[in-house]
């Protein structure tokens, strides 16, 4: 059985479709997100509500010129690939550029989830985290 938090070597992650990466990145910042609102949000109807709000393709799209400038090299490369990936149906709420730069954050998350760099996932995590708080309350 593969640990919670794996830590592959690029070669294997290479070998992984894009999307594919996208879809463990969806998944893994959907639940930092909850996480961090479960600390801060004292009933499930106000937690989905602020999921709702943080967890979709526009407001994904907004935390990529957060942290783009943050980026490295390899993640540059890795937003890319998922930004320029052949999609299927674009939700109607959100522009394509929107959806692709959300696309290719996932990939990104994606990626740092798989090559085991959790620091560096919580470190890109807080920066977006701590606009949306100081959003918020401001």
């Amino acid at each position: 059985m593969r640990p919670l938090f794996p830590s592959l070597p690029e070669r294997d992650i290479n070998q992984i479709s894009i999307l594919a990466l996208a879809q463990v990145g969806d998944a893994v910042y959907e639940l930092m997100t909850r996480t961090a609102l479960c600390l801060s949000q004292p009933t499930a109807k106000k937690l989905h509500r602020a999921r709702v709000e943080l967890v979709n393709a526009g407001a994904q799209s907004r935390a990529v010129e957060l942290l783009m400038p943050m980026f490295t090299d390899t993640e540059i490369c890795v937003f890319k690939r998922g930004r320029n990936a052949e999609v299927g149906n674009i939700p109607n709420a959100v522009t394509r550029e929107e959806y692709m730069a959300a696309t290719g954050l996932e990939a990104v998350w994606g990626y740092l989830y798989l090559s085991g760099q959790t620091e560096r996932l919580l470190e890109l995590f807080e920066v977006i985290h701590e606009k949306t708080e100081h959003k918020k309350s401001g």
